[in-house]
């Protein structure tokens, strides 16, 4: 799919966060739309996906080409109201394969790592990408004030292509992991939403990182699954022969797999894993 990508002017970048980011004082989106496209993608069913002037998800990217003056101008006046904690990203992913030439979001953590009067009492890098691990210098300037979490969805590469296309392999994504954590980078390995996965998996991340999050649908779409069913997410599942995956027991499988290779108290559901 060709990605049209347009330079823009925010007018705003950290957004007051609420709903299942409570926990956060904001949200912080480099961008605009998303050309990782995921299937099941809940921003679809959003008003920034449904009325962006006609074009389908995944086929525009807007790029917030003021982003980081406007960032270290918004992080001033928010840190003199008190503690900043911040979710990155909530509709976007911040390592799509236009931040490798656009650098809005190295450009972010810039900021962000430099001032020490200007770094968040804590941020949450969410993405699926190893474009990651380029910034790997940054992130380790804030310490354990920062989390990276990078979505694993499944250890199946088949199962990856079918739902995911556009998005990174599964082992360029362990491979990201492994390497963030050999720098002493925080990381979590996201199981979300829960794919259809071999009975190794958990067993795989064991030898990886030492800190899981497991999530689905029914648990982290914002509307207990419905924005999901209106996808059509399920016709994939069927088409593979994978149907009962589609459940809201379906997580259990993999969440007692990951308590075998894990202590409980490493392994978080939905919500508590994305929380400062």
């Amino acid at each position: 799919m060709r990605v049209h990508v347009r330079q823009k002017e925010a007018k705003s970048l950290l957004t007051k966060a609420s709903g299942f980011l409570e926990g956060y004082t904001h949200t912080l989106n480099p961008y605009s739309g998303c050309s990782f496209a995921c299937s099941y993608c809940y921003v679809r069913q959003m008003p920034v996906a449904l009325f962006h002037e006609g074009e389908a998800w995944g086929s525009w990217v807007d790029v917030k080409a003021n982003a980081p003056e406007l960032l270290e101008k918004e992080l001033v006046r928010a840190k003199r109201r008190g503690p900043v904690t911040i979710f990155c990203s909530s509709a976007t992913d911040p390592y799509q394969p236009v931040e490798a030439k656009e650098r809005i979001t190295r450009s972010l953590l810039d900021v962000m790592s430099g001032d020490l009067a200007l770094r968040p009492d804590f941020l949450f890098v969410q993405t699926r990408s190893p474009l990651v691990t380029r910034d790997a210098n940054l992130l380790a300037r804030l310490g354990d004030r920062v989390r990276v979490s990078l979505t694993v969805e499944t250890d199946r590469e088949d199962v990856r292509r079918a739902f995911t296309p556009a998005a990174p392999p599964v082992q360029a994504r362990l491979r990201a992991l492994r390497e963030l954590r050999a720098r002493g980078i925080p990381v979590q390995a996201t199981i979300a939403p829960v794919l259809p996965s071999s009975a190794d998996f958990a067993e795989r991340l064991a030898g990886i990182v030492d800190r899981v999050c497991i999530d689905d649908y029914f648990m982290g779409d914002g509307s207990g699954g419905r924005r999901t069913e209106r996808i059509g997410v399920r016709a994939i599942y069927d088409a593979l022969g994978l149907s009962d995956w589609y459940s809201r027991d379906a997580y259990q499988r993999v969440y007692e797999q990951l308590l075998r290779h894990f202590p409980q108290e490493r392994v978080f559901v939905s919500q508590q894993g994305f929380l400062p």
